[in-house]
């Protein structure tokens, strides 16, 4: 019997980004920061794909503008079949009940004032269509679902949390409304290690229980690899390597992508460890003012050649999905390139699972 794929949940095809500077002159060009530039991936329900790439390059960026918060320059996105680019607000607002947004900073996010409770329930008072009794129960549901006893926490301030509970309270906020994607954007960046963990496994037991899709927005390529299916990594407002995590991760295409992870540390290790000559990256970031022509990535590539500058490679996956925007792969890179167990991550991931 044949098995018939995942429907396509997410649908983002060709989304530019850019926003435009105060002219320092009156008569001076504008100037235009191109944030992200012709982004084209698709997400599958309950899949989790997993956004990498220097600060900078433009991941949150995407995920705002995926969001419409603000809406792209150009480019389509759909979702569960529904086009969110150029449609009335009300409309909007009920198509986004069904994605919802965790933010990095769970202190920033969540307002001061309120308690746990009337944070959780907001999105279910802006919907609409619930009675209090049933904005409560569902409270309580939600908060049981992260972990929190709601006799214990409900009626507490986020300053009266921790950091690692303050997110699970995000999360929380964000299932209320029975979302079938969630963007999670650095959610454990500020976490210790162990609390780490146990936010991830609650992520994991989640996407699980729930069927939900998510998109994984992290600087750890340790944590990526742990969570995610697929990997898309940016440089410079571009997706230059996507594909499953593992050929990605055991066998990268890209010289950039082979870079980063050959910067991972590694345990027994010291930071005066040599990287190999292809590993290294000369120069400084490119402006997103001005970014080059040609391939982004070829001012700090040790491969670039004269076509680089003059062709911008296509992004074009082979029969397993991996595709890498570079016009001299790596075709059989170094043993070194591939990342290894997050030793640190992984142990403790499996202690708390």
């Amino acid at each position: 019997m044949t098995t018939l794929p995942e429907p396509e949940l997410l649908d983002v095809r060709g989304l530019v980004q850019e926003f435009r500077l105060p002219r320092r002159l009156p008569f001076a060009p504008p100037r235009v920061v191109h944030a992200v530039s012709d982004v084209s991936f698709k997400l599958r329900t309950g899949e989790c794909l997993g956004l990498v790439g220097e600060t900078g390059c433009g991941k949150s960026t995407l995920a705002r503008a995926i969001m419409q918060a603000p809406p792209p320059v150009r480019g389509q996105v759909r979702f569960q079949g529904h086009e969110l680019v150029g449609v009335r607000r009300s409309e909007l607002r009920r198509l986004r009940r069904g994605m919802q947004y965790v933010f990095q900073d769970p202190f920033a996010s969540l307002d001061p004032t309120w308690k746990v409770r009337d944070l959780v329930a907001e999105p279910m008072r802006i919907a609409g269509g619930i009675s209090r009794q049933q904005a409560n129960a569902r409270v309580d549901e939600m908060l049981q679902l992260v972990g929190l006893s709601a006799e214990r926490y409900a009626s507490r301030h986020p300053r009266e949390l921790s950091g690692g509970q303050c997110q699970r309270v995000a999360v929380a906020r964000a299932l209320t409304l029975a979302p079938k994607l969630l963007i999670c954007d650095e959610v454990v960046s500020g976490l210790d290690v162990s609390i780490q963990a146990q936010l991830l496994n609650l992520l994991e037991t989640l996407r699980r229980d729930l069927g939900l899709a998510y998109l994984f927005i992290s600087h750890d390529l340790g944590v990526v690899r742990h969570l995610c299916d697929r990997v898309a990594v940016m440089y410079l407002g571009k997706v230059v390597e996507t594909g499953p995590a593992d050929l990605v991760y055991k066998r990268p295409l890209h010289p950039y992508t082979a870079a980063l992870l050959a910067a991972v540390p590694r345990i027994g290790q010291g930071p005066s460890r040599a990287r190999p000559e292809w590993a290294r990256l000369g120069g400084e970031l490119p402006s997103p003012l001005a970014p080059p022509a040609g391939c982004r990535f070829r001012t700090r590539c040790p491969r670039a050649a004269a076509r680089c500058a003059a062709e911008e490679p296509p992004l074009v996956p082979d029969a397993a999905g991996h595709a890498a925007a570079c016009h001299f792969p790596l075709h059989e890179p170094p043993s070194a390139t591939a990342c290894p167990e997050p030793a640190a991550a992984s142990a403790t991931l499996q202690g708390q699972a």
